[in-house]
């Protein structure tokens, strides 16, 4: 009560929030467990399962395979599709479920709900990145070769994938407190329907026009099919791009930031109670 304020530059100020972010990424790691490993080997057995189910759904499928129309490493191209979507659908329910204005966490200052949004963003973003990484190099070495044209490039849509994830779950948790199960439901829907809408199981090339705005309007869609053109040296995507799902999540990120302030400002803490 009696301590003095010492006055901080903005670089101070910038580094201290950096400091705060990274703290509650790293709780935000080991919530669920206590031995980050134990996160990692579930996460990428997760992801492996995916992998599997699809490949052998595409076996099982006659001529499944030849329908892709594309040249490479099959296991790669699915992989490619998997591990973009558990990114962004990842992020997103990380983002959706942190914790809002009325949590007690929010009590303790400088803590802020923008830091606790970009720790459960960037722990999902860790543990992908580590989860993609382990498994490539498990199937680089055990099975065939990896070779991935640009690799740089296939990274950003990861990251493209991720950012776009983080948007549309600012705009699911902006609405939450005014309508939690509204919310709710709205993010599981969303995250379901981009089981078939994220365009995982197939490329944009082969698409019939006709079909092609179904899947136009989701920017996990162009992320992935972005992806596998940087993956695969003779695919080249003509009917997606990278930047419309940074411009559509860069929109996103600000209209849900003006209303997470918006219901910052109104929030009680009778809104937590009983959940």
């Amino acid at each position: 009560m009696f301590e003095k304020s010492i006055p901080r530059t903005k670089t101070r100020t910038a580094f201290g929030i950096l400091e705060l972010i990274y703290h509650a990424t790293v709780r935000e790691i080991r919530k669920d467990h206590r031995t980050p490993l134990v996160g990692l080997l579930l996460n990428m057995l997760q992801a492996v399962i995916f992998v599997m189910t699809f490949y052998l759904l595409y076996t099982i499928i006659p001529g499944g395979r030849r329908a892709i129309q594309l040249r490479g490493d099959f296991l790669l191209f699915i992989m490619s599709g998997i591990f973009l979507f558990l990114c962004h659908v990842r992020t997103l329910s990380a983002v959706v479920g942190s914790e809002g204005p009325t949590s007690p966490m929010m009590h303790h200052a400088p803590m802020n709900t923008v830091i606790s949004i970009s720790a459960a963003a960037l722990s999902v973003l860790y543990l992908q990145t580590l989860s993609l990484i382990t498994v490539l190099f498990i199937y680089h070495v055990v099975f065939t070769p990896v070779v991935i044209e640009d690799m740089i490039g296939a990274y950003a849509m990861v990251i493209v994938a991720w950012i776009s994830g983080a948007a549309v779950g600012m705009m699911f948790l902006a609405l939450k407190p005014w309508a939690p199960n509204a919310a709710t439901i709205g993010a599981s829907i969303y995250t379901r329907a981009n089981m078939l809408a994220s365009g995982k199981l197939f490329v944009a090339n082969s698409l019939p026009s006709a079909i092609l705005p179904f899947f136009d309007w989701n920017p996990l869609f162009h992320a992935i099919d972005q992806a596998r053109g940087f993956i695969f040296l003779h695919y080249n995507p003509h009917f997606s791009s990278w930047t419309y799902p940074l411009y559509l999540s860069a929109t996103l990120i600000m209209i849900g930031l003006m209303a997470e302030f918006y219901t910052r400002r109104r929030a009680s803490i009778s809104w937590g109670a009983g959940r």
